[in-house]
């Protein structure tokens, strides 16, 4: 049992009796008593942390549940029960990614779009700041990198492949699947498509869910500034996923006896 839990058994027991209850420490930790010689003992360590918040105090010889341990075993509750649905709607896997010459192991739920935190932010009118097709976009280039299997295998540096990567050259295994396969080319096809300028940050926040505020750390750039390049990326890669339609030609009928003016 975690301290964590550990600490809200605690509080749900003195809380259930509001004169407080006998109780001593020792090397083993708390030791509450009960009812009739009944005995529930509690990490040193919980102890100190509830002491040390304020959720709990002596009086003589009993300890008491202070008035704010109930507001924070409520919100404790609520925020495990929340956390519970949550789990239960995730699809979770594990991988790892280089990052400055050192293997990180990385956790990802496949079933949570990377930009879903950012799709909530406005823009100065009250316009969503990244438009649909952009987050469209942004999820798009994200299952292509997943169908690739390139999680295990792609550094966070993409700059210099971008620069001497030949159109159409994929990467990685020669016996993947394939559906890997062309994934692999959808992907690089809409990397060429972003440019190397701007298709760094995509693939950091939608394929390796990196923060905003990671990129700008990293990449040594001002603050507030990836929000914009990531916009103007997504939208360069939904530009490419959907093409805007070529301009009709467009005709002009005149009378029987119509000559279009020549500029002489």
């Amino acid at each position: 049992m975690t301290d964590g839990v550990q600490l809200l058994r605690l509080l749900r027991t003195l809380l259930a009796a509001p004169d407080g209850l006998a109780a001593a420490l020792g090397a083993d930790g708390l030791v509450l008593t009960v009812g009739q010689g009944g005995n529930r003992s509690f990490p040193g360590t919980v102890y100190d942390v509830a002491l040390s918040s304020g959720l709990i105090g002596w009086s003589g010889s009993m300890l008491q549940a202070r008035p704010e341990a109930r507001a924070y075993l409520r919100r404790a509750m609520a925020e495990r029960e929340e956390e519970s649905f949550a789990t239960q709607h995730r699809q979770e896997v594990r991988g790892e990614v280089e990052i400055g010459g050192e293997r990180q192991a990385v956790i990802r739920n496949l079933l949570e779009s990377p930009l879903g935190h950012l799709r909530r932010l406005k823009d100065r009118t009250g316009a969503p700041f990244l438009p649909q097709e952009a987050v469209d976009a942004g999820d798009r280039l994200a299952a292509d990198f997943e169908r690739g299997q390139l999680q295990p295998s792609i550094t966070s540096t993409w700059e210099p492949r971008l620069a001497t990567r030949s159109a159409g050259q994929g990467g990685g295994k020669q016996d993947l699947s394939d559906s890997a396969m062309m994934a692999r080319d959808r992907l690089w096809r809409a990397v060429d498509a972003i440019g190397p300028e701007l298709a760094g940050v995509a693939l950091d926040v939608c394929c390796f869910y990196k923060g905003l505020e990671q990129v700008e750390r990293e990449r040594g750039w001002p603050s507030r500034s990836a929000k914009l390049m990531l916009r103007t990326a997504l939208l360069a890669l939904a530009r490419h996923y959907a093409p805007p339609p070529a301009n009709p030609r467009r005709h002009q009928w005149g009378a029987q006896d119509y000559r279009p003016a020549i500029d002489r």
